[in-house]
């Protein structure tokens, strides 16, 4: 299996070292050397830090089980692609490795406290669907392991330490530090981010593509028809969008009554559109670049990476949430910033319709804006 660098550790130029008053002799000797050429400079060495994964996932690919694949890489933990009891059930591992620069038993602590709480609150809100009123939709656990370092009773668990053969050191796992991994429901679909950025570029697309008329009225231009014609397509899928939105603020909105749980990382990229069926195109992430459809909209949406979550029915925790989404949302897709505020926030149909105390927690997401401003050009 092959390992995935996490940084590497730039080599620093050191600044050239100037003459000292007490050494101007040298430095004269010194200005009439040949100046060394960068190529003949001793190169800095780079440090790369990898990771392999833990067991049952690191065992040898077949046709049978395919190896995990690795899908994004945070600051905090690696997401994989892998399966789940059968080839055929597609599952998300969520693998937290361990920090080399932090104590053994602090990261240890830490990492068990932080996948067990994206545990329970995963667990929580999967509880809801039974409830024909939930509209909070997350993947479900299958199964988790804090730390894939502890010594199982009897041995030769999933955490044995030591590895066998020799060479492992307390704590360890065939010569690696531990670490955690949370293994739940995969969801196939599409970010939010990736179905507006097809959206820009199917409207890009749109502008600048020929089409043909059909006919149509006789006195007016062909060129007019074409522009009314790409106008009323576009503000047709604009209309999609702005439902889109709305339907998002009211599953925030449950997430935070029904579920009493503040994500702490809502962005776009956090809340997935899942078809209604895998022939659906929004199935596959869509392209960035100019399309001939728009994307499919049509779908139930998923929040997911719960890492940052906590429990809370504070007005405050909520509104901070919402400016988390506000700011990500601005910066991210600057086109349909002007929506937010009254497609996510302030319909009824949006985050103000899907609880009785979302317009105090919109008045106070005004004071956290005006704390927000105020830290930006404080700096």
């Amino acid at each position: 299996m092959a390992t995935t660098p996490i940084n590497d550790a730039a080599p620093v130029p050191v600044p050239p070292q100037q003459p000292s008053s007490t050494n101007k002799d040298n430095a004269s000797t010194e200005a009439s050397q040949p100046e060394q050429q960068p190529s003949q400079l001793t190169p800095t060495t780079t440090t790369t830090f990898t990771h392999a994964l833990p067991a049952p996932f690191n065992t040898p690919s077949s046709s049978s089980t395919p190896a995990p694949t690795l899908i994004t890489q945070g600051a905090e933990a690696l997401l994989y692609r892998t399966t789940f009891l059968t080839a055929s059930t597609p599952a998300a591992l969520k693998f937290r490795p361990s920090k080399p620069y932090r104590h053994a038993t602090l990261d240890a602590r830490l990492t068990k406290q932080r996948v067990l709480a994206e545990a329970r609150v995963l667990v929580k809100l999967a509880s809801l669907r039974n409830d024909p009123t939930n509209e909070v939709n997350v993947p479900a656990v299958l199964a988790l392991e804090w730390d894939v370092a502890r010594k199982v009773k009897g041995g030769g668990g999933l955490g044995q330490r030591g590895g066998g053969g020799g060479g492992g050191k307390e704590g360890q796992v065939n010569g690696a530090r531990g670490g955690a991994w949370l293994l739940m429901e995969w969801i196939e679909g599409a970010s939010v981010k990736d179905l507006l950025r097809g959206f820009d570029g199917w409207v890009a697309g749109l502008k600048g593509r020929v089409e043909k008329t059909d006919g149509g009225d006789a006195v007016e231009d062909d060129a007019v028809v074409k522009r009314r014609k790409i106008q009323q397509q576009q503000e047709h899928e604009e209309e999609n969008i702005k439902a889109l939105l709305r339907r998002i603020g009211r599953a925030v909105g449950a997430l935070h009554s029904q579920g009493g749980v503040i994500h702490g990382d809502l962005t776009t990229s956090n809340i997935m559109i899942r078809p209604l069926s895998s022939s659906s195109p929004s199935s596959s992430p869509p392209s960035t670049s100019s399309s001939s459809l728009p994307p499919d909209l049509t779908g139930a949406i998923y929040l997911i990476d719960f890492g940052l979550a906590t429990q809370s029915m504070q007005d405050e925790d909520r509104a901070v949430d919402l400016y988390v989404l506000e700011r990500a949302f601005g910066s991210t897709h600057p086109r349909q910033e002007d929506w937010f505020d009254a497609e996510v926030l302030q319909s009824t149909d949006g985050y103000r319709g899907s609880f009785k105390g979302a317009g105090v927690v919109l008045k106070r997401l005004e004071e956290v804006r005006l704390r927000g401003r105020k830290r930006s050009m404080v700096g």
